[in-house]
């Protein structure tokens, strides 16, 4: 397998987690998001989003963190990033979303980007929108791990749902933004980062990281 990632992407560190987490090997594909190599045609001709990241697996290509996931589920089902009972999975599935489509979409780099080369918002106010986004949506994944807390978002072992609240953890805390308010959602990000899988995959190790 091959992935296409950017090490300060959160959503590569979402796939990077869980391949690691299932002990997949893979190649590491570099893709410069902040100097535009996502828009080169090396790239272009095997991303039509022009995002990170991308696995291909053999004759397969697949895009979009959460898919890639659940697809690796189906295919290498252990450990299981999904529980096995109905309502346990939209449990997780809805605290991934929570992470990926209402807080993530909000602060990524094309819309950063925007706000300040097209919209001429500065760099103190882009800075005070991302922390808007993420410490609110923060205060929404808060009160779901409150309702039922555990050890990890769901249950004893990490599932789909801390890969992606570990890469929101560290975009929040890059970007200063508050997480005293979000006891829980700390928590869990401590015990994730006591295991291996979260801990090797951080930005900060990553082949392209500089």
């Amino acid at each position: 397998m091959e992935l296409y990632n950017y090490f300060r992407s959160s959503a590569s560190y979402r796939v990077r987690i869980a391949m690691a987490l299932k002990g997949l090997p893979y190649d590491y594909k570099a893709v410069h998001l902040a100097k535009n190599e996502q828009f080169a045609e090396s790239y272009a001709s095997v991303s039509a989003s022009r995002l990170v990241p991308l696995l291909r697996d053999g004759e397969h290509v697949l895009t979009q963190s959460l898919a890639i996931i659940e697809y690796l589920d189906e295919t290498h089902p252990k450990p299981a990033l999904l529980p096995g009972d109905a309502q346990a999975r939209a449990r997780v599935r809805a605290l991934s979303l929570d992470m990926a489509c209402e807080i993530h979409p909000l602060n990524n780099l094309r819309v950063l980007r925007y706000l300040v080369h097209s919209l001429k918002v500065s760099d103190e106010d882009k800075d005070r929108w991302y922390r808007h986004w993420v410490e609110t949506g923060l205060e929404a994944v808060e009160r779901q791990l409150s309702a039922l807390p555990a050890r990890y978002c769901h249950g004893d072992t990490p599932t789909m749902a801390d890969c992606v609240l570990v890469p929101q953890v560290f975009n929040a805390q890059r970007f200063k933004c508050r997480t005293d308010h979000v006891p829980n959602v700390m928590r869990v990000f401590d015990a994730c980062m006591q295991l291996e899988a979260f801990e090797k995959t951080r930005p900060e190790a990553c082949p392209d990281a500089f």
